[in-house]
Protein backbone atom coordinates (compact mmCIF):
# COMPACT_ATOMS: atom_id res chain seq x y z
CA UNK A 1 0.00 0.00 0.00
CA UNK A 2 2.02 2.94 -1.31
CA UNK A 3 -0.11 5.97 -0.57
CA UNK A 4 2.60 8.38 -1.64
CA UNK A 5 2.79 6.81 -5.09
CA UNK A 6 -0.97 7.14 -5.51
CA UNK A 7 -0.87 10.81 -4.53
CA UNK A 8 1.79 11.64 -7.10
CA UNK A 9 1.08 9.23 -9.95
CA UNK A 10 -2.71 8.77 -10.00
CA UNK A 11 -4.49 9.71 -13.23
CA UNK A 12 -8.04 10.84 -12.37
CA UNK A 13 -10.67 10.20 -15.05
CA UNK A 14 -12.58 13.08 -16.69
CA UNK A 15 -15.68 12.48 -14.54
CA UNK A 16 -13.62 13.00 -11.40
CA UNK A 17 -12.24 16.29 -12.71
CA UNK A 18 -15.73 17.47 -13.61
CA UNK A 19 -16.88 16.82 -10.04
CA UNK A 20 -13.80 18.56 -8.69
CA UNK A 21 -14.41 21.61 -10.88
CA UNK A 22 -17.97 21.97 -9.58
CA UNK A 23 -16.69 21.62 -6.02
CA UNK A 24 -14.04 24.27 -6.64
CA UNK A 25 -16.60 26.72 -8.03
CA UNK A 26 -18.95 26.18 -5.10
CA UNK A 27 -16.18 26.43 -2.52
CA UNK A 28 -14.68 29.61 -3.92
CA UNK A 29 -18.13 31.17 -3.68
CA UNK A 30 -18.74 30.23 -0.05
CA UNK A 31 -15.17 31.29 0.79
CA UNK A 32 -15.83 34.77 -0.60
CA UNK A 33 -19.04 35.01 1.44
CA UNK A 34 -17.39 33.61 4.55
CA UNK A 35 -14.46 36.03 4.30
CA UNK A 36 -16.60 38.73 5.92
CA UNK A 37 -17.58 36.59 8.93
CA UNK A 38 -16.16 37.39 12.40
CA UNK A 39 -14.07 34.21 12.65
CA UNK A 40 -12.54 34.94 9.25
CA UNK A 41 -11.78 38.55 10.15
CA UNK A 42 -9.94 37.40 13.27
CA UNK A 43 -7.79 35.03 11.23
CA UNK A 44 -7.14 37.73 8.64
CA UNK A 45 -5.88 40.13 11.31
CA UNK A 46 -3.54 37.49 12.71
CA UNK A 47 -2.31 36.57 9.23
CA UNK A 48 -1.65 40.21 8.33
CA UNK A 49 0.35 40.62 11.52
CA UNK A 50 2.59 37.74 10.39
CA UNK A 51 3.51 39.66 7.25
CA UNK A 52 2.82 39.56 3.54
CA UNK A 53 3.35 36.68 1.17
CA UNK A 54 2.46 35.69 -2.37
CA UNK A 55 -0.77 33.72 -1.88
CA UNK A 56 -4.19 35.37 -2.05
CA UNK A 57 -6.53 35.64 0.90
CA UNK A 58 -9.84 35.50 -0.94
CA UNK A 59 -12.23 38.41 -0.59
CA UNK A 60 -9.48 40.72 0.70
CA UNK A 61 -6.83 42.94 -0.85
CA UNK A 62 -3.79 41.28 0.67
CA UNK A 63 -1.62 38.17 0.25
CA UNK A 64 -0.02 35.90 2.83
CA UNK A 65 2.36 32.96 3.00
CA UNK A 66 1.07 29.69 1.60
CA UNK A 67 0.35 28.27 5.05
CA UNK A 68 -1.37 31.41 6.30
CA UNK A 69 -3.43 31.85 3.13
CA UNK A 70 -4.59 28.24 3.49
CA UNK A 71 -5.52 28.94 7.12
CA UNK A 72 -7.49 32.07 6.24
CA UNK A 73 -9.24 30.64 3.18
CA UNK A 74 -10.05 27.31 4.82
CA UNK A 75 -11.65 29.10 7.77
CA UNK A 76 -13.63 31.40 5.47
CA UNK A 77 -14.81 28.45 3.37
CA UNK A 78 -16.39 26.83 6.42
CA UNK A 79 -17.46 29.98 8.27
CA UNK A 80 -21.07 29.91 7.05
CA UNK A 81 -21.38 26.10 7.08
CA UNK A 82 -22.47 26.50 3.46
CA UNK A 83 -19.64 24.39 2.03
CA UNK A 84 -20.08 20.90 0.61
CA UNK A 85 -20.29 17.55 2.39
CA UNK A 86 -19.28 13.94 1.82
CA UNK A 87 -21.24 11.19 3.55
CA UNK A 88 -18.41 8.68 3.21
CA UNK A 89 -15.76 10.73 4.98
CA UNK A 90 -18.44 12.49 7.11
CA UNK A 91 -16.44 15.62 6.39
CA UNK A 92 -16.73 18.90 4.57
CA UNK A 93 -14.06 17.90 2.05
CA UNK A 94 -13.67 20.99 -0.09
CA UNK A 95 -13.03 23.69 2.53
CA UNK A 96 -9.57 22.39 3.49
CA UNK A 97 -8.85 20.77 0.12
CA UNK A 98 -9.52 23.88 -1.96
CA UNK A 99 -7.76 26.22 0.47
CA UNK A 100 -4.64 24.03 0.58
CA UNK A 101 -4.69 23.37 -3.16
CA UNK A 102 -5.03 27.05 -4.06
CA UNK A 103 -2.08 28.00 -1.84
CA UNK A 104 0.09 25.18 -3.20
CA UNK A 105 -0.94 25.93 -6.79
CA UNK A 106 0.00 29.60 -6.38
CA UNK A 107 3.33 28.59 -4.86
CA UNK A 108 4.09 26.24 -7.75
CA UNK A 109 2.47 28.29 -10.54
CA UNK A 110 0.34 25.23 -11.29
CA UNK A 111 -2.44 24.96 -13.86
CA UNK A 112 -6.16 24.55 -13.29
CA UNK A 113 -5.95 20.97 -14.56
CA UNK A 114 -3.20 20.20 -12.04
CA UNK A 115 -5.26 21.70 -9.24
CA UNK A 116 -8.27 19.56 -10.11
CA UNK A 117 -6.15 16.40 -10.16
CA UNK A 118 -4.67 17.33 -6.77
CA UNK A 119 -8.14 17.94 -5.35
CA UNK A 120 -9.24 14.50 -6.55
CA UNK A 121 -6.34 12.61 -4.95
CA UNK A 122 -6.95 14.45 -1.67
CA UNK A 123 -10.64 13.61 -1.83
CA UNK A 124 -9.87 9.95 -2.52
CA UNK A 125 -7.55 9.76 0.49
CA UNK A 126 -10.27 11.18 2.72
CA UNK A 127 -12.83 8.78 1.27
CA UNK A 128 -10.73 5.71 2.03
CA UNK A 129 -9.97 6.96 5.54
CA UNK A 130 -13.68 7.62 6.06
CA UNK A 131 -14.65 4.12 4.95
CA UNK A 132 -12.15 2.61 7.38
CA UNK A 133 -12.67 4.89 10.36
CA UNK A 134 -16.35 5.88 10.42
CA UNK A 135 -18.83 5.92 11.99
CA UNK A 136 -16.87 5.16 15.17
CA UNK A 137 -14.28 7.90 14.65
CA UNK A 138 -16.98 10.54 14.14
CA UNK A 139 -19.19 9.24 16.94
CA UNK A 140 -16.33 9.47 19.41
CA UNK A 141 -16.22 13.23 18.91
CA UNK A 142 -13.63 13.75 16.17
CA UNK A 143 -14.47 16.33 13.50
CA UNK A 144 -13.59 14.59 10.24
CA UNK A 145 -13.31 17.87 8.33
CA UNK A 146 -10.24 18.53 10.43
CA UNK A 147 -8.83 15.07 11.09
CA UNK A 148 -9.28 13.44 7.68
CA UNK A 149 -9.12 16.84 6.01
CA UNK A 150 -5.57 17.43 7.21
CA UNK A 151 -4.37 14.29 5.45
CA UNK A 152 -6.39 15.07 2.32
CA UNK A 153 -4.95 18.58 2.23
CA UNK A 154 -1.42 17.21 2.59
CA UNK A 155 -2.04 14.89 -0.35
CA UNK A 156 -3.32 17.73 -2.56
CA UNK A 157 -0.47 20.07 -1.61
CA UNK A 158 2.15 17.35 -2.11
CA UNK A 159 0.96 16.69 -5.64
CA UNK A 160 0.90 20.37 -6.61
CA UNK A 161 4.34 21.03 -5.12
CA UNK A 162 5.76 18.19 -7.21
CA UNK A 163 6.99 15.98 -4.40
CA UNK A 164 8.43 12.56 -5.17
CA UNK A 165 6.32 9.58 -4.05
CA UNK A 166 8.50 8.90 -1.00
CA UNK A 167 8.31 12.51 0.13
CA UNK A 168 4.53 12.54 -0.37
CA UNK A 169 4.33 9.50 1.89
CA UNK A 170 6.25 11.40 4.54
CA UNK A 171 3.90 14.38 4.12
CA UNK A 172 0.90 12.16 4.83
CA UNK A 173 2.64 10.80 7.92
CA UNK A 174 3.50 14.29 9.14
CA UNK A 175 -0.13 15.31 8.59
CA UNK A 176 -1.29 12.34 10.68
CA UNK A 177 0.50 13.85 13.68
CA UNK A 178 -0.97 17.31 13.00
CA UNK A 179 -4.60 16.22 12.69
CA UNK A 180 -7.14 17.12 15.35
CA UNK A 181 -10.57 18.74 15.75
CA UNK A 182 -13.27 18.24 18.38
CA UNK A 183 -17.01 18.21 17.76
CA UNK A 184 -17.54 19.82 21.14
CA UNK A 185 -16.57 23.07 19.43
CA UNK A 186 -19.48 22.88 16.98
CA UNK A 187 -21.53 26.05 17.02
CA UNK A 188 -18.51 28.24 17.80
CA UNK A 189 -15.87 30.03 15.75
CA UNK A 190 -13.56 27.07 16.25
CA UNK A 191 -15.58 24.81 13.95
CA UNK A 192 -14.65 26.82 10.82
CA UNK A 193 -11.16 27.20 12.25
CA UNK A 194 -10.90 23.40 12.04
CA UNK A 195 -11.08 23.60 8.24
CA UNK A 196 -8.48 26.38 8.19
CA UNK A 197 -6.14 24.42 10.44
CA UNK A 198 -6.54 21.31 8.28
CA UNK A 199 -5.65 23.31 5.16
CA UNK A 200 -2.71 25.04 6.81
CA UNK A 201 -1.37 21.84 8.37
CA UNK A 202 -1.65 19.99 5.07
CA UNK A 203 0.39 22.68 3.32
CA UNK A 204 2.95 22.72 6.13
CA UNK A 205 3.26 18.92 6.04
CA UNK A 206 3.96 19.02 2.28
CA UNK A 207 6.47 21.86 2.63
CA UNK A 208 8.28 20.05 5.44
CA UNK A 209 8.46 16.84 3.43
CA UNK A 210 9.68 18.81 0.42
CA UNK A 211 12.45 20.23 2.61
CA UNK A 212 13.53 16.74 3.66
CA UNK A 213 11.61 15.94 6.85
CA UNK A 214 10.85 12.24 7.24
CA UNK A 215 8.26 10.38 9.29
CA UNK A 216 7.12 6.86 10.14
CA UNK A 217 5.84 4.72 7.32
CA UNK A 218 3.29 3.31 9.78
CA UNK A 219 1.93 6.64 10.97
CA UNK A 220 -1.47 5.99 9.40
CA UNK A 221 -2.29 2.44 10.43
CA UNK A 222 0.54 1.29 12.67
CA UNK A 223 -0.07 -0.06 16.20
CA UNK A 224 0.12 3.48 17.57
CA UNK A 225 -0.89 5.23 14.37
CA UNK A 226 -3.67 7.52 13.23
CA UNK A 227 -6.41 4.90 12.85
CA UNK A 228 -5.85 3.15 16.16
CA UNK A 229 -5.36 6.26 18.28
CA UNK A 230 -8.36 8.06 16.78
CA UNK A 231 -10.86 5.25 17.31
CA UNK A 232 -11.11 3.88 13.80
CA UNK A 233 -13.94 1.45 13.09
CA UNK A 234 -11.40 -0.79 11.33
CA UNK A 235 -7.78 -1.28 12.42
CA UNK A 236 -6.23 -1.17 8.95
CA UNK A 237 -6.57 0.95 5.83
CA UNK A 238 -5.18 -1.73 3.53
CA UNK A 239 -8.47 -3.23 2.32
CA UNK A 240 -9.96 0.21 1.72
CA UNK A 241 -6.93 1.54 -0.13
CA UNK A 242 -6.56 -1.47 -2.41
CA UNK A 243 -8.73 0.07 -5.14
CA UNK A 244 -7.10 3.51 -5.13
CA UNK A 245 -6.62 4.57 -8.72
CA UNK A 246 -9.16 2.09 -10.10
CA UNK A 247 -12.34 3.13 -8.27
CA UNK A 248 -13.02 6.84 -7.82
CA UNK A 249 -15.02 7.78 -4.73
CA UNK A 250 -15.70 11.27 -6.03
CA UNK A 251 -17.40 9.93 -9.16
CA UNK A 252 -19.12 6.95 -7.53
CA UNK A 253 -20.60 8.41 -4.33
CA UNK A 254 -20.26 12.08 -5.15
CA UNK A 255 -20.31 15.35 -3.25
CA UNK A 256 -23.25 16.95 -1.49
CA UNK A 257 -23.68 20.64 -2.32
CA UNK A 258 -25.37 22.57 0.46
CA UNK A 259 -28.40 24.64 -0.47
CA UNK A 260 -28.90 25.79 3.14
CA UNK A 261 -26.08 27.43 5.17
CA UNK A 262 -26.60 25.19 8.20
CA UNK A 263 -25.44 21.83 9.48
CA UNK A 264 -26.11 19.02 7.02
CA UNK A 265 -28.09 17.24 9.74
CA UNK A 266 -30.84 19.83 9.27
CA UNK A 267 -31.15 19.58 5.49
CA UNK A 268 -33.49 16.56 5.02
CA UNK A 269 -35.81 18.06 7.63
CA UNK A 270 -35.72 21.51 6.03
CA UNK A 271 -36.55 20.07 2.61
CA UNK A 272 -39.48 18.11 4.06
CA UNK A 273 -40.83 21.05 6.07
CA UNK A 274 -40.58 23.55 3.23
CA UNK A 275 -42.24 21.09 0.84
CA UNK A 276 -45.11 20.54 3.30
CA UNK A 277 -45.48 24.29 3.79
CA UNK A 278 -45.71 24.88 0.04
CA UNK A 279 -48.07 21.96 -0.58
CA UNK A 280 -50.53 22.70 2.22
CA UNK A 281 -50.26 26.47 2.54
CA UNK A 282 -49.87 26.68 6.32
CA UNK A 283 -47.71 29.12 8.25
CA UNK A 284 -46.49 29.42 11.84
CA UNK A 285 -49.86 30.68 13.11
CA UNK A 286 -51.46 27.37 12.06
CA UNK A 287 -48.95 25.05 13.76
CA UNK A 288 -49.57 23.33 17.07
CA UNK A 289 -46.43 21.19 17.10
CA UNK A 290 -43.67 19.80 14.89
CA UNK A 291 -42.07 16.43 15.61
CA UNK A 292 -38.85 15.46 13.84
CA UNK A 293 -37.41 11.95 13.78
CA UNK A 294 -33.71 11.60 12.97
CA UNK A 295 -30.91 9.05 13.00
CA UNK A 296 -28.67 8.60 16.09
CA UNK A 297 -25.83 10.75 14.74
CA UNK A 298 -27.92 13.91 14.32
CA UNK A 299 -28.34 14.72 18.05
CA UNK A 300 -24.56 14.49 18.51
CA UNK A 301 -24.05 17.45 16.18
CA UNK A 302 -27.24 19.49 16.58
CA UNK A 303 -26.24 20.51 20.08
CA UNK A 304 -28.35 23.60 20.70
CA UNK A 305 -31.99 23.50 21.71
CA UNK A 306 -32.21 27.27 22.25
CA UNK A 307 -29.31 28.90 20.39
CA UNK A 308 -27.86 32.17 21.64
CA UNK A 309 -25.90 33.04 18.47
CA UNK A 310 -26.16 32.57 14.74
CA UNK A 311 -23.36 29.99 14.85
CA UNK A 312 -25.29 27.98 17.42
CA UNK A 313 -28.41 28.40 15.29
CA UNK A 314 -26.76 26.46 12.47
CA UNK A 315 -26.59 23.51 14.88
CA UNK A 316 -30.12 23.82 16.27
CA UNK A 317 -32.97 21.79 14.79
CA UNK A 318 -35.66 23.79 16.65
CA UNK A 319 -34.30 27.09 15.35
CA UNK A 320 -33.77 25.95 11.74
CA UNK A 321 -37.19 24.29 11.60
CA UNK A 322 -38.88 27.32 13.16
CA UNK A 323 -37.17 29.71 10.75
CA UNK A 324 -38.25 27.56 7.79
CA UNK A 325 -41.88 27.59 8.92
CA UNK A 326 -41.98 31.28 9.84
CA UNK A 327 -39.98 32.68 6.91
CA UNK A 328 -40.54 30.03 4.25
CA UNK A 329 -36.81 29.87 3.47
CA UNK A 330 -33.40 29.38 5.07
CA UNK A 331 -30.53 31.50 3.76
CA UNK A 332 -27.45 33.39 4.87
CA UNK A 333 -29.48 36.06 6.66
CA UNK A 334 -31.43 33.43 8.62
CA UNK A 335 -28.54 33.29 11.06
CA UNK A 336 -28.17 36.98 11.80
CA UNK A 337 -28.99 38.46 15.20
CA UNK A 338 -32.32 39.97 14.16
CA UNK A 339 -33.65 36.64 12.89
CA UNK A 340 -32.39 34.80 15.94
CA UNK A 341 -34.45 37.15 18.12
CA UNK A 342 -37.54 37.28 15.90
CA UNK A 343 -40.45 36.73 18.36
CA UNK A 344 -42.32 34.54 15.88
CA UNK A 345 -39.31 32.24 15.44
CA UNK A 346 -38.59 32.16 19.18
CA UNK A 347 -42.21 31.17 19.86
CA UNK A 348 -42.16 28.55 17.11
CA UNK A 349 -39.01 26.92 18.51
CA UNK A 350 -40.88 25.85 21.64
CA UNK A 351 -43.22 23.79 19.47
CA UNK A 352 -40.45 21.80 17.77
CA UNK A 353 -39.15 18.52 19.19
CA UNK A 354 -36.44 16.21 17.82
CA UNK A 355 -35.91 12.58 18.73
CA UNK A 356 -34.10 9.53 17.41
CA UNK A 357 -36.45 7.50 15.21
CA UNK A 358 -35.57 3.80 15.35
CA UNK A 359 -37.78 3.06 12.35
CA UNK A 360 -35.50 4.95 9.94
CA UNK A 361 -33.34 2.83 7.65
CA UNK A 362 -30.26 1.95 9.69
CA UNK A 363 -28.34 1.06 6.53
CA UNK A 364 -28.70 4.55 5.06
CA UNK A 365 -25.78 7.00 5.39
CA UNK A 366 -25.86 9.16 8.50
CA UNK A 367 -27.52 12.60 8.27
CA UNK A 368 -29.56 11.68 5.20
CA UNK A 369 -32.95 10.69 6.63
CA UNK A 370 -35.73 12.41 8.57
CA UNK A 371 -39.40 11.91 9.34
CA UNK A 372 -41.39 15.09 9.91
CA UNK A 373 -44.86 15.37 11.49
CA UNK A 374 -46.65 18.74 11.55
CA UNK A 375 -49.72 18.97 13.78
CA UNK A 376 -51.99 21.87 12.85
CA UNK A 377 -54.44 23.66 15.11
CA UNK A 378 -57.34 22.68 12.84
CA UNK A 379 -56.67 19.00 13.64
CA UNK A 380 -54.82 18.05 10.46
CA UNK A 381 -51.65 15.98 10.80
CA UNK A 382 -49.17 16.32 7.93
CA UNK A 383 -46.27 13.93 7.52
CA UNK A 384 -43.28 13.67 5.20
CA UNK A 385 -40.21 11.45 5.03
CA UNK A 386 -36.93 12.63 3.57
CA UNK A 387 -34.22 10.44 2.12
CA UNK A 388 -31.49 12.92 1.34
CA UNK A 389 -32.12 16.50 0.31
CA UNK A 390 -31.77 18.80 -2.66
CA UNK A 391 -28.09 19.19 -3.47
CA UNK A 392 -27.26 15.59 -2.54
CA UNK A 393 -25.56 13.42 -5.20
CA UNK A 394 -28.89 11.83 -6.15
CA UNK A 395 -30.40 15.29 -6.70
CA UNK A 396 -27.45 17.49 -7.67
CA UNK A 397 -27.91 21.20 -8.29
CA UNK A 398 -28.12 22.29 -11.90
CA UNK A 399 -25.40 24.45 -13.40
CA UNK A 400 -27.80 27.37 -13.11
CA UNK A 401 -28.45 26.71 -9.40
CA UNK A 402 -24.73 26.36 -8.74
CA UNK A 403 -24.00 29.62 -10.56
CA UNK A 404 -26.79 31.44 -8.71
CA UNK A 405 -25.44 30.26 -5.37
CA UNK A 406 -21.93 31.33 -6.37
CA UNK A 407 -23.00 34.83 -7.34
CA UNK A 408 -25.13 35.31 -4.23
CA UNK A 409 -22.12 34.32 -2.12
CA UNK A 410 -19.37 36.06 -4.07
CA UNK A 411 -21.15 39.40 -4.05
CA UNK A 412 -21.06 39.42 -0.27
CA UNK A 413 -17.47 40.67 -0.65
CA UNK A 414 -16.77 41.31 -4.35
CA UNK A 415 -18.43 43.65 -6.79
CA UNK A 416 -20.91 42.18 -9.27
CA UNK A 417 -18.45 42.59 -12.16
CA UNK A 418 -15.66 40.86 -10.21
CA UNK A 419 -17.99 38.02 -9.25
CA UNK A 420 -19.16 37.58 -12.85
CA UNK A 421 -15.55 37.49 -14.11
CA UNK A 422 -14.56 34.97 -11.44
CA UNK A 423 -17.52 32.74 -12.31
CA UNK A 424 -16.53 32.71 -15.97
CA UNK A 425 -12.94 31.75 -15.11
CA UNK A 426 -14.09 28.98 -12.79
CA UNK A 427 -16.35 27.57 -15.49
CA UNK A 428 -13.25 27.28 -17.71
CA UNK A 429 -10.86 26.13 -14.99
CA UNK A 430 -9.10 23.47 -17.09
CA UNK A 431 -7.96 26.10 -19.57
CA UNK A 432 -6.14 28.17 -16.93
CA UNK A 433 -2.39 27.67 -17.29
CA UNK A 434 -1.40 29.42 -14.05
CA UNK A 435 -3.81 29.53 -11.12
CA UNK A 436 -2.43 32.88 -10.07
CA UNK A 437 -4.50 34.46 -12.84
CA UNK A 438 -7.63 33.25 -11.06
CA UNK A 439 -6.55 34.09 -7.51
CA UNK A 440 -5.60 37.59 -8.62
CA UNK A 441 -9.24 38.05 -9.60
CA UNK A 442 -10.42 36.66 -6.27
CA UNK A 443 -7.95 38.13 -3.86
CA UNK A 444 -6.00 41.09 -5.17
CA UNK A 445 -8.86 43.12 -6.65
CA UNK A 446 -10.30 45.73 -4.33
CA UNK A 447 -12.78 44.07 -2.02
CA UNK A 448 -15.99 45.81 -1.01
CA UNK A 449 -17.15 44.30 2.32
CA UNK A 450 -20.20 46.54 2.68
CA UNK A 451 -22.78 43.98 3.76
Amino acid sequence: MNLGAFVIDANPPPAARVAAARALLDTVGVTLAGAAEPASRIIQRVVQHDGAGSCAVLGTAFCATAANAALANGTAAHALDYDDMCFVSLAHPSAPLVAAALAAAETAGASGRALLDAYVVGFEMEGRLGRAMNPRHYQRGWHCTSTLGTIGAAAAASRLLGLAAAAAGHALAIAASEASGLKENFGTMVKPLHAGLAARNGVVAALLAQAGMTASGAAIDGPQGFLRVMDSEQPSLEAFAADLGTRWEIAETGITVKLYPSCAGTHPTLDALLDLRRQHGFDARDVEAIEIGVDPIVPTILLYDRPSSGLEGKFSMPFCAAAAVVRGQVGIDTFDTATLRDPAIVAMQSRVTMRVDDTLDASAPSLTQARVTVRLLDGRVLTASANGARGYPERPPSDEELSAKFLSCATQTLSVSQADAALQMLREIESIQDMRTLTAQLGLASAVPTR
